[in-house]
């Protein structure tokens, strides 16, 4: 399963707004709420709460009140509802909210925190205060035009065991420790095929929470040659790609619309393979394009991952 928004489940077309409806299952890790629509001019306010079920006296429990405001300066105002009392608000005042505009929210439940997303970039997280599995109904409140709400059911981070597929790990260390589920790092790994158009590889992690940045690399075993670089500087917020070729490294490409990674964040990065390029997407959103430096894709066996992220997951097809 990859992160996909087309394939939504349970989708609810243009809901009169107050919308108080139930969630059709369990809100397992991996889970993806997907919500369109758009700002009206007039608006104040609205908000999307996560609750455990729907009643009004006494009111229940929201685990996640997701409070856009327009009022006095634009900003997104986060918490839980617990026996009718409100904790402590988590504000965000980089809002991608604007009157007027349309709006996708992406919001995915992990293992110890909610992640959203809108328009495809990463927003906040906010760390669970009450447990997911007990939150059952969706509301959505205030001046606010629905288009639609969509379900993305994934089992797929239910497992905590990490994974690789067509990858032959090749560091040794790398020997499951009791109880750790994701790999140490470095993570080397031989391509059970090797590169070629068509190839894809998948990264799933999580970047560390002081994260300064982590590498990608796609290398020639033979020759040592890197043929794709791929360095995410979070201290600097640039995503920096390069080869290295002939023992030296070659010029650095840098210009992105959006830096994709936070710290805290999920991530799943594909790399795929083109013939003329390699196309690099992030949590389901294209980020680059880098034009093949290393021409001989079939000598491209080795996969090198390292850096300040935990590595969930590797796969590659």
């Amino acid at each position: 399963m990859m992160l996909s928004l087309n394939n939504l489940q349970n989708v609810i077309y243009n809901p009169v707004i107050p919308y108080v409806g139930t969630i059709p299952e369990q809100l397992e890790p991996g889970t993806l709420i997907v919500i369109r629509g758009h700002v009206p001019c007039d608006s104040d306010r609205f908000q999307v709460d996560l609750q455990c079920g729907s009643s009004v006296k006494p009111r229940a429990d929201v685990a996640f009140h997701f409070n856009p405001r327009f009022k006095w300066s634009d900003c997104i105002v986060c918490n839980t509802l617990k026996n009718e009392k409100w904790g402590w608000e988590e504000i965000t005042y980089d809002t991608p909210f604007k009157k007027e505009k349309s709006f996708e929210i992406v919001i995915m439940v992990l293992k110890d925190k909610f992640q959203v997303a809108v328009n495809g970039k990463h927003i906040l997280l906010y760390a669970h205060r009450i447990s997911p599995e007990k939150i059952d109904t969706l509301g959505i409140y205030g001046k606010v035009n629905i288009h639609s709400v969509g379900f993305s059911f994934s089992s797929d981070l239910r497992s905590t065991q990490t994974s690789t597929l067509e990858l032959t790990e090749i560091s040794k260390e790398n020997v499951q420790k009791s109880g750790t589920s994701q790999f140490t790092l470095p993570f080397v790994a031989r391509l059970n095929s090797s590169m070629g158009p068509g190839r894809t590889v998948v990264i799933k992690g999580e970047v560390n929470t002081n994260a300064k940045g982590f590498n990608v690399d796609l290398i020639s075993g033979k020759s040592k040659d890197i043929a794709l670089h791929l360095n995410p500087r979070l201290n600097i917020k640039a995503f920096v790609r390069n080869s290295f070729l002939h023992e030296s490294w070659g010029e650095e490409e840098r210009n992105i619309t959006c830096f994709p990674f936070s710290p805290g964040m999920y991530f799943e990065m594909i790399i795929y393979c083109d013939v003329r390029e390699f196309k690099v997407a992030v949590n389901g959103v294209h980020s680059l394009e880098y034009k093949h430096r290393f021409k001989d894709l079939s000598n491209i066996d080795t996969l090198e991952i390292d850096g300040d992220i935990h590595l969930l997951e590797v796969r590659s097809w």
